[in-house]
């Protein structure tokens, strides 16, 4: 049975909350974004408020094997600072017993990184690259026995679940999945969970019509699902940055040396025949800003999109497109962007990306439903000082791609039963 955080009664009662502080740190492991840990706050802070204790648990960065470079140790004091109350460490998650039960109300407990434990993944590590069948087999299976030990330890610690983390949502983990199993009757979502699954049920479910997704990136391959999953639910679909050039191609059009990929045009043909038979606008790119080279400061030229020399390579949206996917966003009622329509990453040619992160602070001013999600959207939109000014900015990049695919999260799953 799901409960909900503002409903429950932690008094008295240990919590085992699992968040993402998967926070960059530079090399002297000082936090250089602290967005993840302070998104986190609110419900850590209920939790103690309402006379709990908590026990936080989280991974950082994809270590293989126990690595003091990824310690959470690098964060306690930060943490500490951010929540009010000092924040106490414990070195191994699976040897925390003594200090969870000596926790008071109010007190709070850091476990060691997640993922210093082959069992958090349930993959097996260290195995040999010419390893047999047989011994693949044998190795995933003495995994899959210990993750069960690992997580009914974790379990023990607590009295109840909060799964906060919804960067990790999409992620059939111990600390995600697994160890809900454990309080089924007392496990929820933290704030943040419960804001995210708002958010997209907000454009995929409840949304005020017209509604536009702006879908960008540099490749079709890694939207594809995405794009046939809204082509179905959207009015109209703006597709822009590297992958709109396969669809340029598709219809005919000369791309020059940009990005595309064309075992993927037959794909993309698909996505504009459903879109026509469904009645969904699609945008591409009119014209577009080109460089010679892949580099910040390589000439620049603006070409008709389906019409690019051959040694140009499409690097931005161009102004007369910006302009037209502007009037289409500031029309809509509602509306989704994942992913940059530029190279981001080079300045020379973040302006179209910057813009669309401008006109949907505008949409959002003007009554419009605004999310944002995936990294270079939330640099963009962050960059700008436009965080507080969209409806809503996901902070699970991955799990928000699988989620508008329409997948189900294991990590909602695991709370919602």
């Amino acid at each position: 049975m799901q409960q909900f955080i503002d409903k429950y009664d932690f008094t008295g009662k240990k919590a085992i909350v699992r968040v993402d502080f998967n926070v960059p740190l530079n090399e002297k492991f000082e936090i250089t974004d602290d967005t993840r840990i302070r998104r986190a706050m609110p419900t850590l802070k209920k939790i103690l408020a309402g006379g709990g204790s908590v026990i936080i648990m989280s991974h950082l960065g994809r270590p293989k094997k126990v690595d003091p470079t990824f310690s959470l140790k690098h964060i306690v004091d930060h943490v500490s600072e951010c929540l009010g109350v000092p924040v106490q460490f414990a070195p191994d998650c699976q040897k925390a017993a003594a200090q969870a039960a000596a926790l008071k109300p109010g007190e709070a407990l850091l476990l060691e990184n997640l993922r210093f434990y082959a069992e958090e993944e349930g993959k097996p590590r260290g195995l040999k690259d010419d390893a047999s069948d047989e011994e693949k087999k044998a190795a995933k299976a003495a995994v899959k026995a210990s993750q069960k030990e690992f997580v009914k330890t974790l379990a023990s610690y607590a009295d109840c679940y909060v799964n906060d983390a919804f960067g990790t949502a999409h992620r059939a983990h111990a600390s995600t999945a697994l160890i809900a199993d454990y309080f089924p009757n007392d496990k929820m979502f933290g704030y943040l969970m419960e804001g995210e699954i708002a958010a997209i049920d907000n454009v995929l479910k409840h949304a005020e019509r017209p509604l536009t997704a702006i879908i960008g990136g540099s490749k079709v391959s890694s939207k594809l699902a995405v794009l046939k999953n809204l082509v179905g639910k959207v009015d109209n679909l703006i597709i822009g940055g590297g992958m709109g050039y396969t669809f340029i191609k598709a219809k005919g059009g000369k791309i020059g040396l940009s990005l595309h990929e064309d075992e993927l045009i037959p794909d993309a043909l698909e996505i504009l025949a459903t879109a026509k038979e469904k009645g969904v606008n699609v945008y591409l790119s009119i014209e577009t800003v080109a460089g010679q080279k892949f580099d910040n400061d390589t000439p620049q030229r603006i070409f008709k999109t389906n019409d690019i020399a051959d040694d140009w390579e499409g690097m931005d949206a161009a102004p007369v497109t910006l302009e037209s996917w502007k009037k289409v966003i500031l029309a809509s009622k509602t509306i989704l962007w994942n992913g940059p329509v530029g190279v981001f990453e080079l300045p020379n040619f973040a302006k179209g990306t910057l813009q669309i992160a401008e006109d949907l602070a505008e949409a959002t001013r003007n009554g419009a439903y605004t999310l944002v999600g995936g990294g270079d959207s939330v640099a963009a939109v962050t960059q700008m000082g436009y965080a507080d000014k969209v409806s809503y900015v996901s902070t699970g990049g991955g799990a928000m791609l699988e989620a508008i695919e329409g997948k189900e999260l294991p990590g909602v799953a695991a709370i919602r039963g």
